[in-house]
């Protein structure tokens, strides 16, 4: 995508977002939408495209970081319910309750009962959210194994985003097969019907940025809709099937 279509496209999109975001506030909705993803995959960035023009009132970004040595005796669900919107807002979950899905279980930062209890608790916990009325979305950005080495090579050595190099993030590659399983695991048992996962397939950030966007306002109803930029679109955004290996849709 060349950079000006790229500006064209999100300028268009983000006036959309923003005419929801006064949908949802007037109309009092309680919106959330999680992100998740391999590491590097794009997700800051995704979010704060989402956000960029959005009222910072009525809108947040929710990034939790490890959690303290109470916070390990709650309920697993009970530190992120009190991150939940509320009435009129909208809230991004960079990274959620899907840690435990992913890097937990894969770093061994749970047990595997640990585990086993979350893929039981999930879909009854994600239910009673959907239940009570709010609009529920999760993505996962997808990207493949040498795109993932280059981006992890480019902040290496760039000063602006070497902050985001963890020492989880060193171990990507090394255990690349591993989150690939995890990952599995967790489409198989977590895609509900009343809460599918979406996947975005791309390496390139700017056309995922844009089919995330595109897809999630052509998910929802708002005054004033521009119809228009909702025709002939380009799947890039898929629902989680037992044929997405198969059919090439998801990084092996």
């Amino acid at each position: 995508m060349k950079v000006k279509q790229y500006k064209k496209n999100l300028y268009d999109l983000q006036v959309e977002l923003v005419k929801f975001q006064k949908h949802v506030i007037e109309k009092r909705l309680k919106v959330c939408i999680i992100i998740e993803g391999r590491d590097a995959a794009g997700k800051d960035g995704t979010i704060k495209r989402f956000v960029e023009h959005l009222s910072p009132r009525e809108a947040r970004v929710v990034a939790l970081g490890k959690p303290s040595d109470r916070e390990n005796g709650l309920w697993y669900f009970q530190r992120y319910v009190a991150h939940l919107p509320a009435e009129a807002e909208i809230v991004f979950f960079n990274r959620s309750w899907y840690n435990r899905a992913g890097v937990e279980r894969v770093m061994k930062f749970c047990t595997q009962k640990e585990y086993k209890i979350f893929m039981d608790e999930v879909g009854n916990f994600e239910h009673l959210l959907t239940h009570s009325g709010m609009l529920f979305f999760k993505y996962y950005l997808d990207i493949t194994k040498k795109e993932q080495k280059r981006r992890l090579e480019d902040r290496k050595h760039d000063p602006l985003t070497q902050w985001k190099l963890s020492p989880i993030d060193m171990q990507a590659q090394e255990r690349w097969d591993d989150y690939s399983k995890a990952r599995d695991d967790m489409f198989a048992k977590t895609s509900f019907d009343f809460a599918p996962w979406y996947i975005v397939h791309d390496d390139t950030k700017k056309s995922a940025r844009i089919h995330i966007i595109r897809h999630f306002l052509s998910e929802v109803d708002y005054p004033g809709k521009d119809h228009s930029l909702f025709e002939r679109i380009t799947n890039g955004v898929f629902i989680y099937s037992e044929h997405c290996h198969r059919q090439g849709l998801i990084a092996p």
